[in-house]
């Protein structure tokens, strides 16, 4: 399989969105869908956007393609200005831009192999390249075999495979991905995002995939940024987001992927001798949850209640619920001492 480009430097700047604004006419007044949006997207990275329903998020991708242009601000590519671009040239910049949509969007009286032709014949590639090309690229989603199928035979995942497949065919060096797996199911949904995963690393794409599913965010993505009525509310490394998120809408998002155990109150309060604490791990200065330095730091008498650990990005993150033997006198040189084995101490009950 041979690779589209070299493979370049992820800290350089491939989009920038600077000062976007994007207005819709409505019945009353102008509806704004973005609002001040300032963004960059390196080159190489898979960037996550996500939001609720009604965020943003679409009128964002639409930007970004080229199929709509801003209201305010510019969006450039390799710092070149979309809106100041003639037809010709906006054309030549789409070719760079891949899409894969939610419902995968395939010509249903067409095989396989002519849906990934399609967008060469459009681009006036004809005969041996093209054959090549879409045999190239059905090897690496793995479906081959399946050239002469149509999307009726098909399973959901193999359906957005094909999908993938064509959106690579023009070898472009930026892949959209609007709400890839939400149509999936589960073990579909990690077989993609393995793939999405493997074609970044192989080609060097720059992937922005947007999504309402943290799940896929945390699976994916370098870096995330949270929309919520058209504006930026929240920005940075996946780790920092979902360790640490500052925003209720990110917090409110991030609560489908946590659970909550009651806080020790509901079978009973503890006696005045104990204490109930959270340790927060949310990777800030990489502290690790260790059982063994928590006994050292609070003391023999302390209990495990209910941990919640995951690893994002090389980080722990999550939390553990402890009870503690110890008396109220006591509670701030508790918490000090719990200070230093978690990156936040919280104190629940006591």
């Amino acid at each position: 399989m041979s690779s589209f480009n070299s493979v370049p430097s992820a800290a350089q700047v491939h989009i920038r969105l600077a000062g976007i604004g994007k207005s819709y006419p409505g019945r009353a007044q102008q509806v704004h869908a973005l609002r001040d949006i300032d963004l960059e997207i390196r080159r190489g990275e898979v960037f996550g956007i996500i939001g609720r329903s009604g965020a943003g998020k679409s009128s964002l991708l639409r930007l970004l393609n080229g199929l709509e242009l801003p209201s305010d601000g510019r969006v450039l590519i390799d710092g070149e200005d979309i809106g100041a671009c003639d037809s010709r040239r906006l054309a030549q910049l789409r070719r760079r831009v891949g899409m894969i949509f939610q419902h995968f969007n395939l010509m249903t009286a067409k095989t396989v192999g002519e849906n990934v032709a399609l967008p060469l014949r459009l681009a006036g590639i004809k005969g041996a390249e093209l054959e090549w090309r879409v045999g190239e690229l059905l090897q690496l989603v793995g479906l081959l075999d399946k050239r002469d199928a149509y999307p009726a035979q098909l399973s959901g995942g193999q359906k957005q495979r094909v999908g993938i497949a064509r959106a690579l065919v023009l070898q472009p060096d930026i892949l959209l991905c609007d709400e890839a797996t939400s149509a999936l199911d589960p073990e579909s949904t990690q077989a993609i995002l393995a793939l999405l995963r493997d074609v970044n690393r192989r080609f060097g794409l720059t992937i922005v995939l947007i999504t309402h599913e943290m799940e896929v965010i945390r699976e994916i993505c370098d870096r995330v940024v949270v929309l919520e009525h058209g504006a930026v509310v929240e920005q940075g490394e996946v780790w920092q987001v979902f360790g640490d998120p500052r925003h209720a809408v990110t917090r409110s998002l991030l609560g489908t992927l946590q659970h909550h155990p009651q806080d020790g109150r509901a079978a009973g309060a503890p006696p005045p001798d104990e204490i109930l604490l959270d340790l927060h791990y949310t990777g800030a200065r990489s502290h690790e949850p260790d059982l063994h330095a928590i006994v050292e730091a609070l003391g023999r008498g302390v209990r495990l209640l209910h941990g919640e650990i995951e690893r994002i990005q090389g980080r722990a993150l999550g939390r553990l619920r402890v009870r503690v033997s110890a008396a109220r006198a006591e509670q701030g040189e508790l918490l000090a001492r719990a200070g230093r084995v978690a990156d936040r101490v919280e104190l629940l009950a006591g």
